[in-house]
C-alpha cells in the first residue's frame, strides 16, 4: 500500500507479531507501517526517530507527531475501534497536517 503523493510503501501490521514488533530495531527506514484499530504505540527499542500519524475512521489525520524519539509512549484519546496509527520514517510527514485526509493506494506484492 502507498499513500498517494508521498510515494512511500506502507506495510499493514496484521499479524500479532507484526503488530507487536512494528519498526522495532529497524534502521534506514524507507517504508511505513499501518496499524488498524489502534490508539497507542511505543517507540521502545527503536533505532531511529519516526513520524506518528493518528487517523480516524475516515482516514482524516487527528494526531500528528514528527520526529518522535525512541523510548516514548504515544496515546491517542479516541475509541480504539475507530482509530488507526501510521508510523513513517522521520521527516516523511512534513507536508501533512491535522485535518488532512489520506488516500491509500493498495498494491499487490508480486
Amino acid at each position: 500500500m502507498e499513500i498517494k503523493n508521498l510515494n512511500i510503501p506502507i506495510i499493514k501490521a496484521e499479524s500479532f507479531k507484526s503488530r507487536l514488533l512494528g519498526l522495532i530495531g529497524k534502521t534506514n527506514l524507507n517504508y511505513g507501517m499501518f496499524f488498524s484499530r489502534c490508539n497507542g504505540i511505543h517507540t521502545f527499542f527503536m533505532k531511529e526517530e519516526i513520524d506518528i500519524i493518528g487517523l480516524n475512521e475516515l482516514n482524516i489525520i487527528i494526531f500528528l507527531e514528527k520526529n518522535v524519539q525512541p523510548n516514548k509512549i504515544i496515546k491517542i484519546n479516541r475509541h480504539i475501534k475507530k482509530t488507526s496509527i501510521l508510523e513513517l520514517p522521520h521527516n516523511t510527514s512534513n507536508d501533512l497536517h491535522v485535518g488532512d485526509k489520506l488516500f491509500f493506494e493498495f498494491k499487490d506484492i508480486v
